[in-house]
């Protein structure tokens, strides 16, 4: 099976990248924005012209939240555009077009886990982009797999983890917002799933939605407290609340993901967030994180 990873310098193409060897029946591609402009038609005819894939995993975005309100035009450009694009290409292949989509398509309002089904109404321009995103994949990809994530982490790139790690050790004291629900996301899990879902993966449907977060539930508070405790740094963190914190966008309040579909569906288990917490943070030690 040949698969193509888009994003592949990204969290979680990074971690589907360390875990590719583990996977010997299947051929990958990792392509990144230096060997292929996803925004380009051009390019990529030219690539798919050359490259045939049964499986694309687009894990590509624009993912500056706050950044986007002011910088819509390359989010729509990546989180739209592409994404149109990259269906149309794969459907010329027949190739089955995975999709990694956002809890942001949620306006947060809910009061119980977010079903794939639950009505969509995303209050940021990153929120909207994706969500035009999963549109385009509904209407042109003629095999497709839309994953729903939160908080995604790993010890690739820039995170929330990172984040508190440094923050934690050249500050003494830390405000972090406490009334933000959802579950972190380790990309390594992700990734993990994805890889074990495709080279089976057989659909009566056009598309299908699916969520997928760590088991379990936090606030952003919750988060760090565990970070720091896992690090050994000694750090005060107090619990705040959105309003006295300066972000641009507002993010959704709650925004806990229902996996009961994905889990029945592959009958796949997912981890508890701590316990994946504590598996990222002894692959930071490794790299003197």
């Amino acid at each position: 099976m040949k698969i193509l990873i888009l994003g592949s310098k990204g969290q979680l193409g990074s971690e589907i990248k360390e875990l590719a060897p583990l996977y010997k029946n299947i051929d990958f591609t990792f392509t990144d924005i230096e060997e292929l402009d996803i925004t380009n038609d051009a390019s990529l005819k030219s690539f798919f012209g050359k490259n045939k894939f049964n499986c694309i995993v687009n894990c590509a975005a624009y993912t500056a939240v706050d950044k986007a309100e002011s910088d819509k035009t390359q989010a729509v450009k990546l989180n739209v555009t592409a994404v149109k694009l990259l269906s149309e290409f794969a459907s010329s292949q027949k190739a089955l077009f995975v999709h990694i989509s956002t809890d942001y398509v949620f306006d947060g309002k809910n009061y119980k886990p977010y079903l794939e089904t639950d009505l969509t109404n995303p209050k940021s321009i990153y929120g909207k982009t994706k969500l035009d995103g999963e549109v385009e994949v509904i209407f042109n990809a003629q095999n497709a797999i839309i994953i729903r994530t939160s908080w995604l982490y790993s010890s690739f790139g820039n995170n929330f983890v990172k984040t508190i790690i440094k923050n934690a050790k050249e500050k003494g004291t830390l405000n972090v917002v406490s009334d933000q629900i959802g579950t972190p996301t380790y990309a390594r899990d992700l990734a993990k799933s994805i890889l074990d879902i495709v080279p089976s993966y057989k659909s009566s449907s056009k598309f299908e939605i699916f969520n997928y977060s760590n088991e379990g539930v936090a606030s952003w508070y919750d988060f760090a407290k565990e970070i720091t405790a896992l690090a050994g740094i000694k750090c005060v963190i107090n619990p705040i609340e959105t309003k006295d914190y300066p972000f641009v966008v507002t993010r959704p309040p709650y925004s806990v993901l229902n996996k009961s579909k994905i889990k029945k569906t592959f009958g796949i288990t997912i981890p508890y967030w701590k316990d994946s917490l504590n598996d990222c943070m002894l692959k930071l030690k490794e790299k003197g994180i």
